[in-house]
């Protein structure tokens, strides 16, 4: 389908954004009204309350200020802003009847990656927050609910954390897990489970490969 002249001057204005938007297979259709979201950043205390996006595409301004509240507060470095993960976070709350998630964790940065991974097992080297495309969020009312909304959209991974009252999104390989919980084989994707371990190292391995790709859900 060809592209009209606005959605054309829509592009050129979100290169010019200076942000990295991404816009993959799991953005939704274009809606008919603009998407809205209202956001708190618990690290920085930063909000961001607005449209992100409309029937031509992203909104170039709402993706720079995005992109500057989901960067990685650690390094103070902006990453890539994918729709398609805000428009899963955007579902969920509408599906829920929330208006409004506090980010825990967004985009990260090898460096800042790297660093969290020698502290905690919880830190996946291939983390989906390095691709811009995972949140952490939790929300003032019906986060349970919002785990369940989340499975059903089946937009990618779904992580959820009851002792921590916060839920992972991410639109990665389609797989879910519960932390402290069961179903940990959803931390693989499809084809990736082990051959039967024999040895305790070898159990000992896989056990804390589980934690670190259970753990906080930054995968």
């Amino acid at each position: 389908m060809s592209s009209s002249p606005l959605s054309l001057k829509r592009r050129s204005l979100l290169i010019g954004c200076g942000a990295l938007v991404l816009m993959s297979d799991r953005a939704m259709a274009a809606p008919a009204a603009p998407r809205r979201l209202t956001l708190t950043n618990q690290h920085t205390g930063e909000t961001f309350d607005g449209p992100y996006r409309d029937a031509d595409g992203p909104l170039p301004d709402a993706m720079a200020d995005l992109a500057k509240f989901l960067r990685d507060h650690r390094a103070n470095k902006e990453g890539p802003v994918d729709v398609g993960t805000l428009d899963f976070l955007a579902d969920i709350l509408e599906a829920v009847g929330q208006s409004k998630a506090t980010i825990l964790s967004a985009f990260r940065t090898p460096e800042t990656n790297a660093m969290l991974a020698a502290r905690s097992l919880g830190v996946a080297e291939h983390s989906q927050h390095l691709l811009g495309r995972a949140l952490d969020v939790t929300l003032p009312s019906r986060l349970p609910d919002a785990h369940r909304s989340a499975l059903d959209l089946k937009r990618g991974g779904v992580g959820w954390y009851p002792r921590s009252h916060f839920l992972h999104i991410d639109t990665g390989p389609l797989r879910s897990w519960e932390m402290f919980g069961q179903n940990l084989d959803g931390l693989f994707a499809p084809g990736a489970r082990s051959t039967r371990l024999r040895t305790v190292s070898q159990r000992m391995q896989l056990h804390r490969a589980i934690a670190r790709r259970q753990m906080l859900g930054r995968k």
